[in-house]
């Protein structure tokens, strides 16, 4: 029986000691930054020479003119003209400044009616699906009663841009309070959390998850709302993208207006590159990033 213990004994720490051994093998193996750096770059710039060779290929055979669909050459051309201006960089910062308001506003919105929705029964039957409607309804109908309250000025575009993020983010705190695990929450009323500081605590990092995923989202509502505004709302401002689109269309410069639409999509990457830094860091800070494919 001792012999038998013994041999048990034994036969564990070979098994601790072999998966000891086979961890830090794998830590071993542990690709450089740059290995990582280039295997996550690659893919992108494959669709990308894709994309463009498609592009490509769909003006070589003529199936439009050339004044209408230019190749890639010939608006590559003109996005370096641009960059070189001012008139580019004037567009951006005016279109970004709206942004930046009318998404931080939209935050503070859909965190506080989030989290009130969230904490109340009564609110959550009121107004729980309300919020999901208001979510699927498209911003651009907003625009019609906009422009009756606030006229063709800078509050209309606040407006729809608020009404399209908002709810985005709300439903993201909602779903994320919703999906905390009772037993956390239990744990931390026996630890002293009440109230507030149980929120703060307990159940805000529990749900930052889905708060985040929730933020990026209401970042593309709010987004695609302003440059609806943009285009609709032309007069107050000759220097937006949104703006920079019509008058192109309407002086048929479609280099200029591909190239304007090219920079409004590389602002859409560098900000989805932004949240999906801040959910990589998240999930490393939970545990549950593989570190070697970080």
């Amino acid at each position: 029986m001792a012999g038998d213990i013994l041999t048990s004994g034994t036969r564990t720490d070979a098994e601790i000691s072999g998966l000891d051994a086979l961890e830090i093998a794998g830590q071993e193996k542990v690709p450089s930054r740059a290995s990582r750096t280039w295997s996550a770059t690659w893919p992108k710039l494959a669709a990308l020479a894709i994309a463009v060779g498609a592009w490509q290929v769909v003006v070589w055979t003529g199936w439009k003119p050339e004044y209408s669909l230019p190749g890639p050459v010939t608006v590559g051309q003109e996005l370096l003209r641009q960059v070189g201006g001012p008139q580019l960089w004037d567009g951006m910062a005016t279109t970004l400044r709206r942004a930046a308001v009318g998404y931080v506003f939209s935050v503070a919105v859909g965190l506080l009616v989030g989290l009130a929705v969230a904490r109340s029964r009564v609110l959550r039957a009121a107004i729980g699906s309300m919020i999901t409607a208001l979510q699927t309804m498209p911003s651009i109908a907003w625009f019609p009663l906009a422009i009756l309250l606030f006229e063709l000025s800078e509050k209309a575009i606040f407006f729809v841009v608020v009404l399209g993020a908002a709810p985005s983010i709300a439903n993201g705190v909602i779903a994320g309070v919703d999906y905390v695990p009772p037993l956390l929450l239990r744990a931390g009323r026996n630890l002293g959390a009440r109230g507030l500081n149980l929120y703060r605590y307990v159940i805000a990092p529990a749900a930052l998850p889905a708060i985040v995923a929730g933020l990026k989202q209401g970042w593309a509502f709010s987004w695609r709302s302003l440059m609806a505004g943009e285009l609709i709302v032309v007069g107050i401002s000759t220097t937006s993208l949104g703006a920079q689109l019509t008058y192109s269309r309407e002086l048929s410069d479609a280099p200029w207006l591909l190239a304007t639409m090219i920079v409004i999509l590389v602002v859409g990457l560098v900000v989805d590159a932004a949240f999906g830094a801040a959910d990589k860091a998240i999930r490393r800070r939970w545990g549950v990033l593989d570190q070697t494919g970080a």
